[in-house]
């Protein structure tokens, strides 16, 4: 799979997520509107908090941990409303949508 994004060429994996990560913010809203998604400033808010996580750690961080850190940066976010921005699974799509790698770890997400 692939996206075109400006004129070149981005190579993602069968499931949508990119080989190589790409912190453009141009990447989200291609790939978001691929995913049918338009993006408001809360769904910014998560791209940028797992991007920091990707650029700090290496990987993306867990639902569990996301759900937590998260909620300190959007106030009154709960898991419903994680699911309400990313429907097919916050950590998975919030990923995929930040234009990172996929993510592997504990619990096979």
């Amino acid at each position: 799979m692939e996206y075109q994004i400006e004129g070149r060429t981005v190579q993602a994996d069968d499931e949508g997520y990119l080989l190589e990560p790409d912190f453009s913010e141009v990447v989200c809203t291609v790939i978001a509107a691929a995913e049918g998604l338009t993006l408001s400033e809360d769904h910014r808010t998560v791209i940028r908090y797992l991007r920091e996580q990707y650029r700090e750690h290496g990987h993306t961080p867990n639902f569990r941990a996301m759900l937590k850190d998260v909620a300190e940066l959007i106030d009154g976010c709960d898991s419903k409303r994680l699911y309400d921005l990313f429907p097919l699974g916050p950590a998975k799509q919030g990923t995929r949508i930040a234009g990172l790698p996929k993510p592997f770890g504990k619990g096979g997400y």
